[in-house]
């Protein structure tokens, strides 16, 4: 009843501009009302959409701050689409300050909302007791992060250290007797199953839907493999059927058609800014707008991303591929900016219209980096099954330090997922992440990779 009270809400103040101005301005009747309905039906759409990619309806995961963000970048979105929708329906350059007027009385009806909802919400469900079972250090420190993070919606009451799996299968009943015992006492509602093998989070995971007890897990490189399996019969039997990705024809065609409409608008749109900034670097100090490095893509192919230059021109003087760091000495007072605004990456929409890069995949790597994480982790590769991106799942849920397995994951993720629908949703979620600082944090001053 909260989510739909903002989206009646939002939709009511734009049909009030509506019949208040811009229905007068129509170059015919509105088919007895219809059309009016059709105009208003049309707002309620897209707004409840833009309102679920961006996360402004997700009251239980988010904080105030976050659903004003996400509600105002709906709202303004929106707005946008309805105009071009009004100017196509008038035929005629129409005043857009009543609609304007309308998206700020908007964004102030979400501010308020989102204050009355968030509290409504933590009124209404009380953080759920959960129970963290892991099996190693890092995967331990993963879901005590998610539960810092969302400490509203998680009580931890207790943790549970899993054995090895040779002592588990000793003694397999007994230490499921002992795992049972611990849960009863911590009183847990949920519980979070982080790092386990396999066959150990089967036992448990049995155990827990046996008894009621709600689970979340942390998933292993092999579940995303099997996301997208197949399953078909054979001999009377269920099997999963797994093989690397194999996009339809029709499915790429699309793609590389979106990818060139996509990205000569971009370059038309931002020409004024592709000039002043290279203008900008040019004058302070002389050295090239441009900057061209090597990186992977489908298949681990080579190709030459070009980039605004950001960084000194002797950058990497002395021979090693190190990524940004926080307070990085190497980046120029122009190069923070542009870094800021994203607007470093705007020179890609030349190499994605080349063939080399997508508008959506995962984000590509310098060889050196890809081979550092391929020592630790070996199907650090598979993440190379389709073309790299200018934007991907982990750009959108991700941050520019977020830990190689954890991007691996969400790479992996949309991977098992292609299709234009997941590419459109990360293209619009893309919009929200643009303006966040945290998105593009550097890794640890002295680090050369994102590993920790």
């Amino acid at each position: 009843m909260i989510k739909v009270l903002i989206v009646l809400a939002n939709t009511c103040i734009f049909a009030a501009a509506w019949y208040m101005y811009y229905r007068e301005k129509m170059w015919v009747n509105t088919f007895y009302n219809k059309g009016d309905y059709a105009v208003i039906a049309l707002y309620l759409i897209i707004y409840a959409i833009m309102a679920k990619i961006y996360d402004g309806l997700a009251l239980r995961i988010s904080r105030i701050s976050e659903l004003i963000y996400s509600q105002v970048i709906a709202v303004l979105i929106t707005t946008g689409i309805m105009y071009i929708v009004i100017l196509l329906l008038t035929r005629q350059w129409v005043n857009i300050m009543p609609l304007l007027l309308e998206a700020a009385i908007s964004c102030t009806v979400c501010v308020v909302w989102s204050f009355v909802a968030n509290k409504l919400t933590n009124i209404i469900y009380k953080p759920a007791r959960i129970f963290v079972v892991y099996d190693n250090d890092s995967a331990y420190k993963n879901g005590k992060y998610i539960i810092e993070k969302l400490v509203w919606r998680f009580e931890a009451v207790g943790e549970y250290h899993i054995p090895d799996i040779v002592a588990w299968y000793a003694d397999q009943a007994a230490e499921l007797d002992r795992f049972s015992q611990a849960l009863e006492k911590s009183g847990a509602d949920c519980v979070m199953l982080c790092g386990l093998a396999s066959s150990q989070r089967n036992d448990i995971l049995k155990y827990c839907i046996e008894n009621d007890v709600k689970v979340f897990v942390r998933p292993n490189i092999g579940d995303f493999i099997m996301s997208n399996a197949q399953i078909v019969q054979m001999a009377n039997l269920p099997v999963l059927v797994c093989e690397k990705s194999a996009p339809s024809l029709f499915y790429t065609v699309t793609k590389r058609v979106m990818d060139i409409v996509i990205s000569v608008i971009g370059i038309v749109i931002t020409s004024p800014i592709l000039l002043i900034t290279a203008i900008a670097i040019k004058l302070y100090d002389g050295g090239p707008v441009f900057y061209k490095q090597v990186r992977l893509t489908h298949n681990g192919k080579k190709f030459n991303i070009l980039k605004f230059r950001s960084m000194k021109v002797d950058a990497e003087k002395d021979g090693v591929a190190r990524l940004s760091s926080q307070g990085d000495s190497r980046i120029t007072p122009v190069g923070r900016f542009i870094r800021a605004c994203r607007i470093d990456e705007l020179p890609q929409l030349f190499n994605i219209i080349g063939g080399s890069l997508s508008i959506v995949g995962p984000r590509p790597e310098r060889p050196e980096i890809a081979e550092e994480y391929a020592k630790e982790m070996p199907e650090f590769s598979l993440r190379l099954q389709v073309k790299a991106g200018l934007t991907g799942y982990a750009q959108v849920y991700g941050k520019y330090n977020t830990e190689p397995y954890d991007k691996l994951q969400m790479d992996l993720l949309y991977i098992s997922r292609l299709g234009i629908a997941t590419d459109f949703k990360i293209i619009l979620a893309t919009i929200k992440v643009l303006f966040m600082p945290e998105s593009t944090e550097g890794i640890a001053s002295g680090q050369t990779t994102a590993k920790k």
